[in-house]
């Protein structure tokens, strides 16, 4: 171990503690590039290389490339309304941007759009559910960089929580562009006399360090809450937390998908129904987003990327 090295995670330890920084760390260097096993899917496409040069391949040999990349850059803001009685009445009309699934590098064409909708938009405060790097490995200082572009000129508090495909040695540099990392833990967020809680926890798909029993950790089965999740995979033991609300992301909708938005692949262990947009799981209300980049390949069909305005609302 070089002293940078030592330097990251001596600052990781004093801000998750020991175990967890060193938990992390060592599965990192263990499996992060690991194709087969590990995690809730037992082949991960994203880490085998080859197949990204393929599928590009098999793209421009039907002359289909083109038009995907000019799809993944036409990211699109949309809404979602949720309406529940158990959100106080000081929070009527809160609202919250969400954008997910960046991964900047593989995104470029996108990030310019995101980064225009996202300073138009009107909100409280913007979550970012994971996956800032493109690749699962390697370097990450672009990742980091294209991030603190979006992050320039920000209208509210941002949170962010980490997804399958970022290391946990991003969170230093996230935290000092003013991105609040809930990394199995909340914050609690107040107005007008009454407050709600805003949860997130660590990758679940892959590193599987989530642990939402700490995330949840305080707050009353009373109290509103929402819960932050790279992977909507969780959305059995969040809705059994009490948790009122899941917003996620991971599945990029497909990404590719047959006419109708039918998906090729979720690369998720979930219902279908759930891997893109609203749905609803005893009570709790859910969202996936599609997401605002690409992985693998740079193309989109039949799945626009992303951004999303939640709007929270009591029953008229």
């Amino acid at each position: 171990m070089t002293a940078s090295d030592d330097d990251m995670l001596a600052t990781l330890e004093k801000r998750l503690g020991r175990l967890h920084a060193r938990q992390r760390l060592g599965i990192e260097k263990d499996h992060e590039a690991q194709i087969f096993g590990q995690g809730l899917n037992f082949f991960h496409l994203e880490n085998a290389t080859l197949s990204h040069s393929l599928i590009r391949g098999v793209l421009m040999l039907t002359g289909l490339y083109w038009r995907g990349l000019s799809n993944s850059a036409k990211v699109e803001l949309k809404h979602n309304r949720i309406v529940t009685p158990d959100l106080p009445a000081s929070f009527d009309g809160f609202t919250i941007l969400q954008i997910s699934d960046l991964h900047v590098e593989l995104s470029e064409a996108a990030m310019g759009r995101v980064a225009e909708l996202a300073s138009n938009a009107s909100y409280d405060v913007c979550v970012l559910t994971g996956d800032y790097r493109a690749l699962t490995f390697g370097p990450y200082a672009d990742a980091l960089a294209g991030v603190a572009r979006l992050c320039r000129r920000p209208k509210g508090p941002i949170y962010g929580v980490l997804g399958n495909h970022d290391t946990i040695c991003m969170v230093p540099a996230l935290e000092e562009m003013g991105i609040r990392m809930l990394l199995n833990e909340r914050e609690r967020i107040e107005r007008g006399g009454a407050s709600i809680h805003l949860a997130g926890i660590d990758d679940a798909h892959y590193y599987r360090m989530d642990n939402i029993e700490k995330a949840a950790e305080g707050i009353s089965y009373r109290e509103f809450s929402i819960l932050l999740s790279h992977t909507p995979e969780i959305y059995r033991q969040a809705a059994h937390a009490d948790f009122n609300v899941l917003l996620s992301g991971h599945t990029h909708g497909g990404q590719i998908c047959l006419p109708g938005g039918i998906p090729i692949t979720l690369n998720c262990v979930l219902p279908r129904s759930m891997g893109n947009g609203s749905f609803n799981h005893h009570g709790m209300i859910g969202y996936t987003s599609a997401g605002a980049g690409v992985s693998i390949v740079p193309a989109r069909f039949n799945c626009p990327p992303e951004v999303t305005l939640h709007h929270l609302h009591r029953p008229s």
